[in-house]
């Protein structure tokens, strides 16, 4: 195959691949509000409806994912700064509360820890595709936008605050 051929392949390739990944976060995304309920780790359980009104960032994560171990403390950190932002950490693995709870003895997390059961995830989202996954739900309860993989307080607060500004809201 010629040089010129190798790059339209090269080319096609990669444009493949941006289509894949474009559409699987467009997969998480939502016409109509997002409602389910989890049970928290500690106790009692959580609706998702429960937060209606400012955003809402879903974040799946394993206690064996070491991205998802570096997002923790800027996740944490958005939660706890942030009065328009809550973040719900969304446990993916099929363990122990133990286990969480040792996990997060060490990996500290100041928002809540929602178990999902891996054999039956919550729909519309079902299983992530990769781990991490973060997904954004808006004040009304849509999900707007999903990180497919490791993402920074940088880029999510670079989205909601552009959101925002958009929708003629303050942004804190």
């Amino acid at each position: 195959m010629s040089h010129r051929g190798n790059n339209r392949l090269i080319q096609w390739l990669a444009c493949m691949l941006f289509l894949v990944a474009l559409s699987a976060t467009a997969a998480y995304e939502t016409e109509e509000p997002v409602d389910f309920s989890l049970h928290q780790l500690g106790g009692g359980e959580v609706s998702l409806s429960d937060y209606r009104g400012g955003w809402v960032l879903l974040n799946y994560w394993a206690t064996w994912c070491a991205p998802c171990r570096k997002e923790m403390p800027e996740l944490s950190a958005l939660h706890d700064e942030r009065g328009d932002v809550t973040v719900l950490g969304l446990a993916f693995e099929d363990t122990d509360d133990s286990a969480f709870e040792e996990f997060l003895a060490e990996f500290h997390a100041s928002y809540p820890i929602l178990r999902v059961d891996v054999y039956e995830p919550p729909e519309p989202f079902g299983a992530p595709k990769v781990l991490p996954t973060t997904i954004i739900l808006d004040g009304e309860g849509r999900a707007v936008k999903a990180f497919l993989g490791p993402v920074t307080r940088e880029a999510i607060e670079r989205y909601i605050d552009a959101a925002a500004a958009s929708d003629g809201e303050s942004v804190q």
